[in-house]
């Protein structure tokens, strides 16, 4: 199992010397969101600094870009990071897609689908497999003259990741994806009793084998030998798992456990501004559920029981934002790191 680290808006020097760090302390790779800012240059200045790890985007947001220039991006880094690139995509909400890059929106579990197929049409045909042909429901592609035809490399084979949470996405990733990235927000539950089977059952419908299809899973990581360590991160992680959970659509994570109107709850408080009581309203038997909280000695064991044999990669979510508070915490961090992939 890989052991990545969480990472997003950064200058490119600061992307580098966090690179070299991880690299130095045995971390498997960095997982880079979209938020802010793009994550393709940070990668890049990433790459160049620390060879050895693997490159994730975890997600960049799909929709915004034509299918062709996504393959031309994640083509040209597998390139320059000799094959340690995975291109995640995700849809992001409506309000984002249609406000914030005035873009459409619809249907966005058959529009990924016909996304993915047509970024992996767009890599067959840099292969050499294929001429480019996709005709899909959203998008048509068919034009590739040879001098608009990246160079060619011997890491074409790329990992064409998605998001997904709920089942009509889930079985979108079982169809076409190489891998899920599972939302931060899950339980144990979500994993074995709805993710899998989902994913299982578009793997069937497309004749694939769950084998090759790998599981990204970010982690709420509270580790500390005492509750005074461990309170900022457990901050934190309340703060965020309150922030997933006034989402509608996520609901069932919390009633399929149990916790019944809870999502009702932290909305009426978000809209009330009182971001402390939605921490507040995350009891600890939601953590055992949601977050890993333990002692130092203790966290790779803990990660292990819960996700090996189920991810590929688990990605630390709290934990750069620990390290920038803690210095200290980093080889620590490596400890776990080196635990966990080493294991």
């Amino acid at each position: 199992m890989q052991f990545d680290l969480m990472t997003g808006s950064q200058r490119w020097s600061d992307a580098a010397e966090l690179a070299t760090t991880l690299e130095a302390e045995g971390f498997s790779g960095m997982l880079y969101t979209e938020t802010g800012h793009v994550p393709w240059m940070q990668i890049a200045a990433a790459a160049m600094a620390a060879p050895s790890l693997t490159f994730t985007t975890g997600i960049a947001v799909a929709f915004p870009r034509s299918p062709m220039v996504s393959a031309q991006i994640a083509w040209e880094l597998a390139d320059e990071t000799n094959g340690k690139f995975r291109l995640g995509l995700g849809s992001q909400v409506k309000g984002h897609i249609t406000r914030r890059y005035a873009t459409e929106f619809s249907q966005p579990a058959k529009r990924m689908r016909d996304y993915v197929l047509a970024v992996k049409a767009c890599l067959r045909a840099f292969r050499g497999e294929e001429k480019l042909n996709h005709e899909g429901e959203f998008y048509d592609l068919s034009l590739l003259p040879p001098a608009w035809k990246p160079r060619s490399h011997e890491h074409g084979d790329i990992k064409v990741d998605i998001s997904s949470v709920g089942p009509i996405m889930n079985r979108v990733a079982g169809e076409v994806a190489d891998g899920v990235h599972v939302h931060p927000m899950h339980s144990l539950h979500y994993i074995e009793n709805r993710l899998l089977p989902e994913v299982a059952e578009g793997a069937d419908r497309a004749g694939r084998d769950m084998a090759d299809i790998d599981l990204i899973v970010p982690v709420f990581a509270v580790p500390g030998d005492t509750p005074e360590e461990r309170a900022p991160l457990l901050h934190r992680a309340k703060t965020q798992i309150a922030f997933y959970g006034t989402t509608p659509n996520y609901a069932f994570q919390f009633e399929d456990l149990g916790f019944e109107g809870m999502t009702q709850k932290l909305g009426g408080l978000m809209k009330a501004g009182d971001m402390a009581g939605m921490a507040d309203a995350i009891t600890d038997e939601m953590l055992e559920h949601f977050a890993l909280v333990s002692t130092w000695d203790e966290m790779p064991d803990r990660l292990n029981d819960r996700y090996d044999g189920r991810a590929a990669r688990v990605v630390m979510y709290l934990t750069e934002e620990g390290m920038r508070k803690d210095p200290d915490s980093v080889h620590k961090w490596g400890e776990v790191a080196r635990a966990v992939a080493g294991s």
